[in-house]
């Protein structure tokens, strides 16, 4: 009997192989579109949410001639990613939705959906890898196999995708070995290009559709206007310098991140940069791009898969970015689910929100959510 697999289809060229080729890896492949988000005003507005998504990963599955539904998952999506979303502007920070949908949304609620439906596993177009080697039990043996060649006891690790100008492993470092026993990334082990050619090979039409930039609910990329429509009170405020000198005003700290040159209005002999956001006294505090790098972070919501130690070689990412492999970095903890992040070289605009994560070589540790 086939093994069943739930398929995330986002109408774009990644998951539409993905279905392809688990299907001959034999799988019983059942693919499913999220609805996570509509604007009212402007039901096609384009990105993974659009009722053109919908149509696209609906083409698809008839013409792989699997079963296709759509997920009403809005409700789910606005309290965990949404809400979540407008609050850390709110608070000042900058969060970072992906991450929240994967770990709040995509793996916890659809692969609920999937057990509830018989799947053995789910699967995404994610570009990443799932390293599974068998655990010691303690005396030398390992774990004897299941029917499907996975060991029935195993340590299950994330790790960077064979395309490193693609690998998602930063989106996705909160699964739980749990989640990752339960799931498939086709994508993986495949380069970007060799994904294009399956997909022109199959006569698919989304073989050449451009990759979503945007936040799937902001596909005009226009933060302002949203947390404006979601209630977020414009509230003007100074801009000050290192030293609290007045240099100017803003119009509402959730206007700007950490980092930000552009659109500050302001005139100075050399380039300011956005260094903190104050919520408490609705400050956005500016300086010289030197005050932009850091040798220490401190994190907290922590998460590890496994415990980070002073002899591990490890790098760390402070930003989802595709170039290179992280700054080297040690780990301590602090106690109260807080972690102190320090490099061997300073990094750039550690923001406040966003995720800072940890690798051994090419395997994902953990990490957690840069504070200060």
């Amino acid at each position: 009997m086939r093994q069943r697999v739930l398929l995330g289809m986002s109408g774009g060229v990644d998951s539409s192989v993905a279905a392809f080729l688990l299907q001959e890896q034999g799988f019983e492949v059942i693919g499913a579109t999220m609805r996570l988000w509509v604007d009212e005003d402007n039901l096609d507005m384009g990105g993974c949410c659009s009722l053109s998504a919908v149509e696209d990963a609906r083409f698809v599955a008839h013409k792989l001639g699997i079963p296709h539904y759509v997920l009403n998952y809005k409700e789910v999506f606005r309290a965990q990613v949404v809400d979540y979303f407008v609050a850390e502007y709110r608070a000042g920070r900058t969060p970072n939705p992906c991450i929240a949908c994967n770990s709040r949304v995509r793996f916890t609620t659809f692969l609920a959906q999937a057990q509830a439906l018989g799947c053995q596993y789910i699967a995404t177009g994610h570009y990443a890898r799932i390293s599974d080697q068998a655990a010691d039990r303690g005396d030398g043996s390992f774990c004897r196999s299941d029917k499907t060649n996975r060991p029935l006891c195993r340590n299950y690790r994330l790790q960077r995708s064979v395309d490193k100008t693609k690998d998602q492993t930063y989106m996705l470092f909160r699964m739980t070995e749990a989640q990752m026993a339960q799931t498939l990334f086709p994508l993986g082990a495949l380069e970007k290009a060799e994904v294009r050619a399956i997909a022109a090979r199959l006569g698919l039409e989304v073989a050449n559709k451009p990759d979503s930039q945007e936040v799937c609910f902001i596909p005009d990329d226009n933060y302002k206007r949203f947390l404006a429509a979601e209630g977020l009170p414009q509230k003007p405020g100074q801009i000050v310098d290192e030293a609290g000198q007045v240099l100017g005003r803003h119009l509402g700290i959730h206007g700007y991140t950490v980092g930000q040159r552009k659109g500050l209005g302001l005139t100075s002999p050399e380039p300011l940069y956005v260094l903190r956001i104050d919520p408490v006294q609705n400050l956005v505090v500016v300086g010289p791009a030197a005050s932009l790098m850091k040798r220490e972070v401190v994190i907290d919501e922590l998460h590890f898969l496994e415990k980070p130690t002073p002899s591990c070689e490890l790098t760390a990412k402070v930003r989802y970015s595709n170039t290179g492999d992280g700054t080297p970095c040690t780990v301590s903890l602090l106690g109260g689910d807080r972690a102190l992040v320090i490099f061997r070289e300073a990094v750039r605009a550690p923001t406040p929100g966003q995720s800072l994560v940890i690798y051994r070589g090419d395997l994902v540790v953990g990490g957690g959510t840069i504070v200060d």
